[in-house]
């Protein structure tokens, strides 16, 4: 079992239960979601890779991490397969562009945002499921239940690699601000349902 006491201390609030009632009722569209969100985590751990070069232990970290986001993603449309859910385009929940959209845009501060919003995708994703789990089928309990020790591992190396980044600095201040971000948009009303959206007014 993955001790998420970490996770729970960071992030400001829980995922509301009218989300966890909205999860469950709308399962196929949270799978399809999902398997976004997987592809756009992959992704952003390559562009990471292709922009900072000169940092080793951020091009092995980010490695794994796409890696293994890729590897979930798979795992979510071999369920949606099994399942008969076919895969539509939808649009993304504004949750990660808003949450972006305080980021810097100079350097070294545009990678230290960068980091520290992924970490808190990572926490707030593991937060989900792990809350979402004992209330799904089987199957999906155990599939969610499998992600939550290496989702928790990558909030862990953002969050290390946003520190390293800063280079002795602080980066309590920045922390504070996305994570006020974070408890705004999931608690806050969403027009659609999503991963990552709030409840569904």
């Amino acid at each position: 079992m993955t001790d998420l006491t970490e996770i729970h201390n960071f992030l400001l609030c829980e995922t509301p239960d009218a989300w966890i009632d909205q999860a469950l009722e709308h399962q196929d569209l949270m799978l399809i979601d999902h398997a976004n969100c997987e592809k756009k985590a992959a992704g952003t751990a390559m562009n990471l890779m292709y922009r900072y070069v000169s940092d080793f232990e951020l091009l092995n970290k980010m490695s794994r991490l796409a890696r293994e986001e890729l590897r979930h993603f798979e795992q979510v449309i071999a369920i949606m397969e099994a399942r008969g859910i076919e895969y539509p385009q939808i649009q993304a929940s504004r949750y990660a562009a808003e949450l972006r959209k305080p980021i810097r845009t100079h350097e070294p501060e545009r990678l230290i945002d960068t980091l520290i919003v992924g970490a808190i995708i990572e926490a707030r994703s593991c937060e989900r499921f792990n809350k979402l789990a004992p209330k799904l089928d089987e199957e999906l309990k155990k599939f969610y239940l499998s992600l939550l020790k290496s989702e928790a591992r990558h909030y862990q190396d953002y969050l290390g690699l946003a520190k390293k980044a800063a280079a002795g600095e602080s980066i309590d201040d920045r922390v504070a601000l996305f994570l006020e971000l974070d408890k705004e948009l999931v608690q806050s009303k969403d027009s659609e349902f999503r991963f990552h959206s709030g409840p569904v007014r």
